[in-house]
């Protein structure tokens, strides 16, 4: 997982510096990193302020985003795999990954031009209130919101107008990097691996069979009905035929019967059967009076008038 590692703290004064990278370091020296090459890397990345101090704004140490109060917890902390000299991160950045040392710690500060560019006035806009209170939201500044298909920053909110900045969050900004390169991909299946992860993720939940120039990838269950999936795949394969050269790629969906419930044993069957539904009730016994003496039958023959008193 994400390291918790800081050299430093947002709002704080930059201490001395590391020697620069230059960002056109020659990548053919042995032990590098060349352009083209998948690597995982671990970083922290802080906005350098006008009076000097640094504001958090990404990283792969959780620790770290705790720390400066920007945890997300939707937000996986790891270091992550990238196709080097490939666009998909800030250029400052790409262009000093080649040449990197694997495990070495190293430091970079990216003008903005080698970051997000400079700001545009054009994608700062006014919008009515009420198109935001109709989607129940209410605007404060600071917010991110979604206009349009399009992501911005609410800056400012008065008399019934909302200025809404769409202009990348790092557009103008000066940007510090304290990275390092984890590892290098080596084999077919790493790289492959490293694909999945970077254009979909869970990575280690597909199933992977390389053949010659092709490759069969079982997918797992959550792909089966995932829109995301649908989309990323595309990527997915482009980006296996560019990088390792497949001219086949398979996509398997497996769909496992359940087995049937097992039932119980014959044997066991038939002694239930053998049992009576239920039992008859108990007849209760009555036990009946010794017979009487001639006497006693006497007795009980006399009229009252003839008894004595003893006997009434």
């Amino acid at each position: 997982m994400a390291r918790a590692r800081s050299k430093k703290s947002a709002g704080s004064s930059p201490k001395e510096e590391a020697p620069q990278r230059d960002l056109a370091m020659d990548a053919s020296e042995p032990g590098k990193v060349s352009k083209g090459d998948i690597v995982w890397i671990d970083y922290e990345g802080w906005i350098v302020n006008p009076n000097g101090g640094r504001t958090l704004f990404d990283t792969t140490r959780g620790d770290l985003a705790k720390k400066e109060d920007k945890f997300d917890e939707k937000k996986a902390y790891a270091e992550f795999p990238i196709i080097v000299g490939h666009g998909r991160i800030l250029s400052g950045l790409d262009d000093a990954l080649q040449g990197a040392e694997v495990g070495k710690d190293l430091e970079l500060t990216i003008p903005p031009e080698k970051g997000a560019g400079g700001r545009d006035p054009k994608l700062i806009e006014l919008r009515p209130l009420r198109e935001f209170l109709k989607q129940e939201i209410h605007p404060e500044v600071g917010m991110e919101v979604n206009v349009g298909g399009r992501k911005g920053i609410i800056t400012q909110v008065t008399g019934g107008r909302v200025r809404v900045d769409y202009n990348n969050p790092l557009a103008g900004k000066t940007i510090y990097y304290s990275y390092r390169v984890v590892k290098k991909a080596a084999t077919v299946e790493e790289k492959l691996r490293a694909i999945l992860e970077m254009d979909y993720g869970l990575p280690e939940e597909f199933k992977v069979e390389l053949g010659n120039a092709s490759a069969e990838i079982v997918l797992p269950d959550i792909c089966k009905t995932d829109e995301r999936w649908f989309v990323s795949k595309f990527r997915v394969i482009a980006d296996l035929r560019e990088m390792l050269d497949l001219k086949k790629v398979r996509f398997v969906e497996e769909y496992t019967k359940a087995p049937p419930k097992a039932e119980p044993a014959k044997e066991e069957a038939q002694a239930e059967e053998a049992k009576p539904a239920l039992e008859a009730p108990r007849e209760e016994k009555v036990e009946e009076a010794p017979p009487r003496t001639e006497e006693e039958r006497a007795e009980e023959e006399l009229p009252p008038d003839e008894k004595t008193p003893e006997e009434l």
